[in-house]
């Protein structure tokens, strides 16, 4: 789902016990966890293990944050478009604008390669629960951190001999109650197939965000490549563009970024008090400062317009998030679920009070948050040079005691995301890194050493634009060279970003070593308690807390009471030139005006269900019983704000691109025959 949001009042009493076992329609559940009985009891119908392993096998994670499926046996992948919107501005030019007037390759030949991006399938899922907890042991504090991660490490390493074709990843889950180990078949060549104008993708603007009716056409197409060719596929999801059914079940499948339904009230209390509150404002002066030098010129709007709209859309969710925990009915609805656990689990000495420990953990972090927070600048270029020096340190290490991100598991990624060519535009990179220097030093202080260290004597804006205009870190192949050559070239080297990198890494891992002390060992600690609890009281029928993994939820296509009147779960693409009034943000694409005859505006264009999905579902197919996509996720309506809290059945929206609707755009508005072709070939 698009980071899209808008304030919202939630009203507790519809809310579900975060604790308890989900309601209908609740859940993001992992494959291995599928609740087939409690749909049966639901719908009078549920998936069977063939139809979960084949749509399993043809789901796709996105290493830029999104979800996707396969939809041909030459490795199409349908994604949604603002998934791909970096890869078009990555591909740009000030003569071809492919983010603003679209792309359609019409030939294999002229499918464009995406920078750092990769594709990723699900091949299995293995219970690593009792090794990663016999590893940890009795340990505690930073010892627990060291103990786990050095395990994941060697258990990741072991499940992926071959680093070129595959991945592997453990997953935490429950809070530390359980580890999974995700393998995947990974395809690190994808390129661009199609995508509309933006307008088309991204009509109705900043006002539709996480609203509906919907009339957005945010689909678009990749391509999986292996040797230079598209990758043969046996297992991906048919094809069928046909209008949605009213109350008719529907699946989404894709990996939620990551959720706090599970979280205890203190740790909340530190995202509605410390967290958000300082986000919503250090990313709005962002956005304000980009809006200002985005004015400058047409080529600043065009290279800046992609980075403004993830700002944008970002600030918009935590604001949202930041009103959700302030609503007070919201946040004793969240409590009253943690006091029903803590009533369950009264008397157990096995799991003790956890909730003490995470409180005493989330005070201490409180203490050195700003400094852990503000000692990371930010900025493409700075994130080279960090990501260079961290990797050339570690790589020296054995695999087991590396930092996370950058074991052997993780280093493939990280080389390709380090390598790949893809532009860098100076004054951006100055404004991102000014920016994170100035407000370092509003919130530690001119005095406080953690900003001597950032800034010397230099003032954030001098020192950007010193460190910005004297590296040379925006040539792959200078980044290249660096990566190869390892910590003798990182010491050799007189790029004064390295140099700046090399300065901030000591303190930056002591401030880690006293975060995993006092934070993240004791949560990993009460967490496994927490999920021991809920188990005891709830049985083994949840789901845990989204994690970027892959989930499958169900639901049905359905409208919802709003202010007293119903919402129709459809749309059709008449409706957006209805809706047109010739202002932004509210501009029919071109192309729409342009073949509006040729158009039949009785195609549905977008619909909503009562799946359950967050952040992360971008992408995701929605698949029909039959096990074809009829659309793609790629928002929710204004009640999902709150989903990362807590899920509400009654007025809770997934919103979808219909299938339908691509393929009239693919017939009739942005013409790709081959496409169409390829779309109905059994």
């Amino acid at each position: 789902m698009s980071l899209r949001a808008v304030t919202v009042a939630l009203v507790a009493a519809s809310l579900p016990l975060a604790a308890a076992p989900a309601r209908a329609d609740e859940g993001m559940w992992t494959f291995d966890g599928f609740p087939a009985a409690k749909m049966r009891k639901d719908y009078g119908w549920a998936p069977d293990q063939k139809w979960l392993d084949n749509v399993r096998a043809s789901a796709v994670r996105l290493t830029g944050g999104c979800s996707a499926s396969f939809v041909s046996a030459d490795g199409l992948i349908l994604t949604n478009h603002h998934c791909v919107v970096d890869c078009a501005q990555n591909l740009s030019t000030q003569a071809s604008d492919l983010v603003a007037n679209g792309f359609t390759a019409q030939t294999r030949a002229e499918e464009r390669k995406c920078p750092g991006q990769q594709a990723e399938v699900v091949t299995m899922i293995t219970d690593v629960t009792k090794d990663v907890k016999a590893a940890i042991g009795t340990a505690m504090g930073e010892a627990l951190v060291k103990a786990r991660d050095a395990r994941i490490a060697e258990i990741e390493k072991a499940g992926c001999k071959d680093t070129a074709t595959m991945r592997c990843q453990v997953v935490t889950l429950f809070g530390g109650g359980q580890y999974k180990l995700y393998t995947y078949r990974k395809y690190s060549d994808v390129r661009l197939v199609w995508a509309p104008e933006f307008q088309a993708a991204f009509f109705g603007g900043d006002p539709d965000n996480f609203n509906y009716p919907r009339y957005a056409l945010d689909a678009s197409f990749l391509r999986a490549y292996e040797n230079g060719k598209p990758v043969k596929l046996k297992q991906y999801l048919k094809w069928n563009p046909r209008a949605p059914r009213e109350g008719e079940a529907t699946f989404v499948v894709g990996n939620p970024g990551s959720t706090q339904r599970l979280f205890t009230t203190d740790q909340l209390a530190f995202q509605r008090e410390v967290q958000l509150p300082i986000t919503n404002r250090v990313l709005s002066e962002l956005r304000g400062r980009l809006l200002s030098a985005m004015e400058q010129s047409p080529e600043k709007k065009r290279e800046g317009g992609d980075t403004l709209f993830g700002i944008e859309n970002s600030l918009k969710v935590y604001v949202g998030r930041q009103s959700a925990l302030n609503d007070p009915k919201f946040f004793n609805a969240l409590a009253d679920a943690e006091g029903d656990l803590k009533a369950k689990s009264a008397g157990n000495a096995a799991i003790g009070d956890p909730w003490g420990q995470v409180a005493g953990a989330v005070k201490a972090y409180r203490d050195v948050y700003l400094s852990y927070r503000f000692t990371q600048p930010s900025g493409d270029l700075y994130g080279y040079a960090e990501d260079l020096v961290k990797a050339a340190i570690e790589r020296e290490k054995p695999n087991a005691e590396r930092e996370p991100g950058y074991t052997d598991s993780a280093l493939p990624l990280l080389e390709k995301q380090v390598l790949d060519e893809k532009p860098t535009y100076p004054w951006l990179e100055r404004i991102w890194l000014e920016w994170s220097l100035s407000k370092a030093r509003e919130y530690l202080g001119a005095d406080d050493a953690d900003t001597r260290l950032l800034l010397g004597k230099e003032s954030p804006e001098g020192l950007a634009a010193r460190l910005v205009e004297g590296s040379r870190l925006a040539d792959p192949a200078v980044r290249k060279a660096l990566w190869e050559g390892g910590m003798a070239a990182i010491r050799a080297s007189n790029d004064p970003l390295i140099q700046y990198a090399l300065k901030l890494e000591p303190r930056q891992r002591e401030l880690k070593k006293v975060v995993d002390e006092r934070y993240q060992g004791p949560l990993t600690a009460a967490g496994a308690k927490l999920a021991d609890a809920r188990f005891a009281a709830y049985g083994d029928a949840l789901y845990p807390d989204a994690t970027f993994t892959l989930r499958i939820s169900y639901g049905k296509v359905a409208g919802w009471l709003e202010r007293g009147a119903m919402v129709a779960p459809v749309t059709t693409m008449g409706g957006a030139f209805d809706r047109a009034t010739g202002a932004e943000p509210f501009v029919l694409a071109k192309a729409y005006t342009a073949n509006e005859a040729k158009i039949d505006k009785t195609t549905p264009y977008d619909f909503v269900t009562t799946n359950d999905i967050i952040g992360g579902n971008s992408g995701s197919p929605v698949v029909d019983k039959d096990g074809s996509v009829i659309g793609a996720a790629f928002d929710g309506n204004i009640h999902s704000l709150g989903g990362n809290y807590g899920y509400q059945p009654e007025v809770n929206r997934t919103v979808v691109v219909s299938t339908a609707a691509v393929q009239e755009a693919l017939e009739t508005i942005y013409p790709a025959p081959a496409l169409v072709k390829e779309l109905a070939a059994k």
